[in-house]
């Protein structure tokens, strides 16, 4: 039997469970934080921490005690750790679904696991509904009012997904697809196609000439967990995360018309058949009726019968793209190739997963020519936020690395991600902020204030003239915390006046600022910057679905700060604030 492929990051993922499930037990914190900290050792390690572990080659690794390299050891050789195992055993899968709901920690679960028996949502949202949480020790009537209402948050998410999630499934089908010999055209449709943020479900568009065998293929491969329809020319499956997969299969003629028709919203293709029924043509996903129709090979011909210029897939939403499409004034988007840079990542020395060193060799690797570091401040514990004298150290350490290894090619930039106060005053004062290449201010706390008084604090924190750019601006998470009440209008007109850039954070649990604003900012003269918020080196690669949301919003090459090369990047941050 073959061991199954160990990577770092599934080390790092079960020392940090046994970490959770040892506190939720109740456990000596000495214990649970030697984990945690190996956790962050492995995590930060320069070098390949998984064949050392395999090989037993831990020893003289500060912060690796003997038990906890035996445990590597076997988790890196084995696949398994028995040890996790058993902890984990402890518990139905259904119990580490609570550390989803927003508001519950290892402590707050363990209580009422141990308290009320709770050991699922379901069970959970029980409790609650019987006012047995209010009752519990550190809870509180208002913390189970809270909980009540992540629950039903959660609940109304369901059958949702982030765009992310969706198209990693998309990629693999798409892949076994074009394997298939009568798969002659395949492409991905629906809302994964147009960027949205949140997904319902798949739409995959097939040209064959054998419909039947292209159905079948699709409702017997390892990924349809359910089949839930199947047809000689449609077929809908469920993956084992839940998501639906609908395939179409057309002919190679009809393909343009169907993946238009599967592309665009429904508001986008009403108005496109109107349109064409005003030119005497009725037009359905199976192409054009009526007298002469125009002769069709690819979605441009389609829209070029219309007189219209080919609209890009995440503008069809029927937000005007259909009237300047006609008018000949569709922006020419920006693309993920031209990103040069990016800003917003974290390291080891904060909450993030990789070193700077590792941060800055995944960026070399990607192709770009800059990389900001911007740890979290002081006032965000939780992130092992830095205080002034370890960011000044972190400075240092940048200026270092640069002397080193920077060059006309590459380079670290140094920053920080700065929290905004509740009165809009920042963490740092202005002679340590002078001191960074960039600042990044976000708010991290006090998320329940009004929108004056939050629209108040954040248009505060922008007229600081060391700060570059402010942070996912309305602190959403995606299917599990809305946005907290701000004025869009009234931070973007601020963000015009203080030259301060409105970042598009492109960790796709956030998408902030949501992609309906930029086209207002973008005519306001507003400059984004798409940064991934990226806690570990494989989401720095999250920068691509940050084009495709720009794109969304309408945003052109020059609207998108970090499409400049290096040397205009550092002669713009190096220009005073109120000259950008």
């Amino acid at each position: 039997m073959s061991v199954p492929e160990v990577t770092r990051e599934r080390l790092v993922e079960v020392l940090e469970e046994i970490a959770l499930l040892l506190e939720v037990g109740g456990e000596n914190p000495f214990k649970i934080r030697a984990y945690r900290q190996g956790a962050e050792i492995v995590a930060g390690y320069d070098g390949d921490i998984v064949a050392m572990a395999r090989d037993e080659q831990l020893e003289g690794i500060k912060g690796l005690g003997e038990a906890l390299r035996d445990k590597l050891h076997e988790l890196a050789s084995t696949g398994e750790l028995e040890f996790h195992k058993k902890l984990r055993g402890a518990y139905p899968d259904s119990f580490f679904h609570l550390f989803d709901i927003e508001g519950l920690g290892p402590k707050k679960v363990a209580a009422l696991h141990k308290a009320l028996g709770v050991d699922s949502i379901a069970a959970l949202k029980t409790a609650c509904e019987q006012d047995k949480v209010s009752a519990l020790s550190g809870f509180g009537a208002k913390t189970q009012s809270k909980i009540l209402v992540a629950i039903a948050r959660r609940e109304q998410s369901a059958g949702a997904f982030r765009l992310d999630d969706a198209i990693l499934s998309a990629e693999d089908i798409l892949e076994s697809l074009r394997e298939h010999p009568d798969v002659l055209r395949v492409e991905i449709a629906g809302s994964t196609r147009r960027s949205k943020e949140v997904v319902h479900d798949l739409d995959f568009i097939v040209a064959t000439n054998k419909p039947a065998e292209l159905t079948k293929f699709f409702a017997t491969r390892p990924f349809a967990a359910e089949v839930i329809a199947q047809g000689d020319t449609k077929c809908s499956i469920r993956l084992a995360s839940g998501l639906q997969c609908d395939l179409r299969a057309v002919s190679n003629e009809q393909y343009p018309f169907a993946l238009m028709y599967f592309t665009g919203s429904k508001e986008h293709n009403v108005a496109i058949r109107s349109r064409a029924l005003k030119v005497g043509w009725s037009l359905n996903e199976y192409g054009f009726t009526g007298d002469n129709p125009p002769e069709v090979h690819d979605e441009k011909d389609i829209y070029r019968a219309l007189g219209l210029d080919d609209v890009p897939p995440e503008l069809r939403e029927n937000r005007g793209e259909i009237e300047a499409a006609d008018e000949g004034t569709l922006p020419r988007l920006v693309e993920w190739e031209n990103l040069r840079g990016t800003f917003h990542c974290h390291t080891t020395e904060s909450d993030g997963k990789a070193t700077l060193e590792q941060m800055a060799d995944a960026a070399l690797e990607l192709g770009l020519q800059y990389l900001g570091i911007s740890d979290h401040s002081k006032s965000s514990p939780q992130a092992r936020g830095l205080n002034e004298e370890r960011l000044a150290a972190q400075i240092e350490a940048i200026a270092s690395w640069n002397n080193d290894h920077a060059n006309s090619h590459f380079r670290l930039f140094a920053g920080s991600e700065v929290d905004i106060l509740k009165d809009g005053s920042l963490d740092f004062d202005d002679e340590l902020l002078a001191q960074l290449d960039f600042t990044v201010v976000s708010v991290h706390n006090a998320l329940t204030l009004g929108e004056d008084e939050m629209t108040r604090r954040i248009i505060r924190a922008m007229e600081n003239p060391h700060v570059t750019m402010l942070g996912h601006l309305t602190g959403r998470l995606l299917l599990r915390r809305d946005a907290y009440a701000v004025n869009h209008e009234k931070v973007i007109d601020a963000a015009a006046e203080t030259r301060t850039v409105i970042e598009l954070n492109c960790n796709p649990k956030r998408f902030d600022m949501d992609w309906r604003w930029w086209h207002r900012a973008r005519d306001k003269g507003v400059l984004t910057s798409i940064n991934p918020d990226a806690h570990s080196t494989p989401q720095l690669q999250f920068i691509r679905l940050g084009a495709g949301i720009a794109r969304k919003g309408w945003l052109r090459r020059e609207d998108v700060l970090n499409t400049k090369p290096l040397a205009e990047m550092k002669a713009w941050l190096e220009l005073p604030k109120a000259k950008r």
